[in-house]
């Protein structure tokens, strides 16, 4: 069984939560410090060793793949202001990796968006997926941290989290053998009651998929919210075979959400060595207690 080489980003949900500003902009195109959301999880993937991108992109989000492409007259005319530094930056975004578009015509659920993608991935032994809603920090890429289980292990692979009960409705949920950090996954439960959720480790939204998740996602019914589920098709594509979960090293942030993009921002841009001084003046302003440098 081969490396796996390509990443599917799902990006066509309409951003409600960030309305009126998506009404028009894609929310992956939403900006967490000098890049937008969607450069920061093809980065992650670029640096655990993944050279193609799938995007499955909604209706009127042709602007998602588009900040990959090659801008040679962006480019031309930075050069010829001088702005050497600033055009090696835009090069390098259409450098990054190899990127091919799917279309979602309906944001009918994560496991749908991931099967369009299914076609452009036939023949692969494993493919991973990032959801560019969490931003990961950490010492090593998480789905770094995915493929060596995958490397072992040689089946489905997901990212999993402690989660505190009062959250825990609001993810995928997974039943457990094992001491950790790699755990035998033996049932996925989608956005379980806290009282029925089988154990306090959520899906993360990292994972890595085999053939037979695919397949099973072909014939997956919809389930919660209405939406066909990656979290069903993986506890379908069980009786096929193992699933393992790992327990990552890092933190993921949330910028799906408009507080916690805020939060995010905040955050990074204040540990950021250009940005972090103007964070700590505009707090210092606002009368709030000011982030250490």
């Amino acid at each position: 069984m081969g490396a796996v080489t390509t990443v599917i980003i799902p990006a066509a949900g309409r951003g409600t939560r960030f309305l009126p500003a998506t009404k028009a902009l894609p929310k992956e195109l939403i900006p967490v410090l000098d890049r937008p959301v969607v450069q920061w999880g093809v980065e992650e993937a670029v640096a655990a060793g993944l050279r193609r991108a799938v995007l499955v992109l909604g209706p009127g989000k042709d602007g998602v793949a588009a900040h990959f492409a090659p801008d040679r007259e962006l480019e031309e005319a930075l050069a010829q202001a001088g702005r050497a530094e600033l055009e090696a930056v835009v090069r390098a975004i259409a450098e990054l990796t190899s990127v091919d578009t799917v279309e979602q015509p309906e944001p009918l659920g994560l496991g749908d968006a991931v099967r369009r993608a299914g076609e452009l991935v036939r023949g692969e032994p494993g493919v991973a997926v990032l959801l560019p809603d969490d931003l990961y920090v950490g010492p090593r890429p998480l789905l770094a941290q995915l493929l060596d289980a995958y490397r072992i292990h040689r089946c489905p692979v997901v990212a999993l989290r402690r989660c505190p009960p009062e959250a825990i409705s609001r993810y995928g949920v997974v039943a457990v053998e094992g001491p950790g950090p790699v755990f035998r996954v033996t049932d996925l439960v989608e956005k379980p009651a806290r009282e029925a959720a089988p154990s306090d480790l959520a899906l993360m939204g990292r994972y890595i998929l085999t053939p037979a998740v695919f397949a099973a996602l072909e014939t997956t019914t919809p389930g919660a919210g209405g939406e066909i589920q990656l979290t069903d098709g993986l506890r379908s594509a069980l009786a096929a075979g193992p699933v393992v979960g790992v327990e990552y090293q890092g933190t993921l942030l949330d910028v799906g959400t408009l507080e916690g993009w805020i939060q995010t921002l905040v955050q990074l841009a204040a540990t950021d060595p250009r940005l972090g001084p103007a964070v700590r003046e505009g707090l210092r302003a606002a009368g709030l207690a000011v982030v250490p440098a």
